[in-house]
């Protein structure tokens, strides 16, 4: 099973589970801990292969890498604990990953938080993908990933937010790396179903205004989706949560407060 940690509250019946995204871990949540353990029970999960996942048995890594078998770890570990319906919360990746729970088993989810979400691969982003398809198996994983970390998050004030990224990244190995990317093939069919499909759960985006490769194709499926919401920070890129987490944990925790 993945590796996770509960951090009950007192009072509180809601609970809040945190997913990262690709090259990440849970530690990427680091700034809002304090912050929404003062409303909710938390629940933070590491992915395979990422954080404290890395070093599970080998059994794992033989099923199958599909956004669907990826979000089958994360039901596994709600079944184990016997989670009461949550709030989901997702970021960069992790966002396609909450979404793919909620397709498969909405009954669990009471609302999705969105960060830095990922809805749509903009004409850059596809030719970053097949770069990094190109050169996966003769280029160490960690300078494509050092790319790829600048490419999204290019400015000096995003520079906090690399340095997590690439920090946490450099736990995984180089097949790791593989297994994960070959999941990218997928990405544009799932999000192009997930644009079409509204499921009727509340979802707070919350993006960056200078989150060049995302941005656009969020506010077009808030359009469509009417239990969508998005919210735009000034002077923030990708990873919102991390560059402004004072603005990011005041939305969000009112906005899960409203749909409890």
């Amino acid at each position: 099973m993945l590796y996770y940690k509960e951090l009950k509250h007192p009072q509180s019946n809601e609970w809040v589970v945190f997913i990262h995204g690709a090259g990440g871990s849970s530690a990427v949540w680091f700034k809002q801990l304090k912050d929404f353990m003062q409303h909710f029970n938390l629940l933070l999960i590491d992915l395979r292969g990422h954080g404290k996942s890395a070093d599970l048995s080998q059994a794992i890594y033989k099923k199958e890498y599909t956004f669907k078998s990826v979000t089958q770890d994360i039901i596994e570990v709600l079944d184990h604990l016997q989670m009461p319906p949550a709030h989901f919360m997702g970021v960069s990746l992790g966002t396609i990953l909450a979404r793919q729970l909620a397709e498969l088993e909405p009954q669990r989810v009471k609302s999705l938080v969105m960060a830095g979400a990922v809805t749509r691969l903009t004409i850059k982003s596809r030719v970053l993908v097949f770069l990094g398809n190109a050169f996966k198996k003769v280029i160490p994983y960690m300078w494509l990933y050092r790319l790829f970390a600048f490419v999204i998050m290019p400015r000096k004030q995003h520079a906090e937010s690399r340095n997590v990224f690439v920090r946490e990244a450099k736990k995984l190995c180089q097949k790791e790396f593989i297994r994960w990317f070959k999941l990218t093939k997928d990405i544009n069919p799932l999000l192009r179903y997930f644009k079409e499909s509204d499921l009727g759960i509340p979802t707070l985006y919350v993006m960056g205004d200078q989150d060049v490769m995302f941005l656009e194709p969020v506010k077009n499926i808030v359009k469509n989706h009417r239990h969508a919401i998005l919210e735009i920070l000034d002077r923030c890129g990708h990873v919102v949560n991390v560059e402004k987490p004072e603005e990011f944990n005041q939305l969000s925790v009112a906005f899960i407060h409203s749909q409890s």
